[in-house]
């Protein structure tokens, strides 16, 4: 089976990809290659910070690589987080405080519409290929669910009367913006 660096440190991120490909190839993590560096993201983009780091693990540990980037995307906020989403509020991965601070600048706002979007960097051979992913939704104007991460408990999906924090890993894993971006990823190297 192949094996295939995912440049992340982020748990949840690694279980929803591990959960997703298995059986397909083997994800191999920063820990596992020795990479003990934070690879900053100083992009301004999804396409940038997943590039950033793809091509960090590829440059400087020479395996064949991915990277991705993740964000939500409110449209009443102009977009807002988008790429500053794991660090909306000040601290990188403070969810509550991202959460709070989302519902206090939309306020009672009734344009509630939302997507999370993710950007995969492929570095495979040397060679860079985006696979992109998204998923629409509303946001709620409290919390609900416990499972999930982020902004998971008040993103609820078109279609759906519960938030991603409501549903299970693999339920979630049929729809979600990662989801769909690692399917193409997959349906590219299977076709390598």
């Amino acid at each position: 089976m192949q094996k295939l660096v995912f440049a992340t440190n982020n748990r949840h991120k690694l279980e929803e990809v591990a959960d997703k490909i298995r059986g397909h190839l083997q994800i191999v993590t920063l820990e596992d290659i020795g990479c003990t560096e934070d690879i900053a993201e100083t992009g301004t983009t999804f396409h940038q910070n997943a590039s950033i780091k793809s091509r960090y693990v590829f440059e400087h540990y020479q395996f064949n690589c991915f990277g991705d980037d993740s964000g939500l995307e409110i449209d009443a906020l102009n977009g807002e987080p988008g790429v500053y989403s794991a660090r909306y509020a000040g601290t990188h991965g403070d969810h509550d405080a991202n959460i709070k601070k989302v519902l206090a600048n939309l306020g009672d706002n009734s344009n509630r519409k939302a997507r999370f979007r993710t950007v995969i960097s492929l570095l495979w051979n040397g060679e860079e290929h985006f696979f992109e992913g998204a998923v629409e939704g509303t946001i709620r104007t409290e919390k609900s669910g416990e499972k999930g991460f982020g902004y998971d408990p008040i993103f609820q999906p078109d279609g759906y009367e519960i938030t991603f924090a409501e549903m299970s890993l693999e339920e979630k894993n049929r729809i979600s913006h990662r989801a769909k971006a690692m399917d193409r990823l997959i349906e590219f190297l299977e076709g390598v």
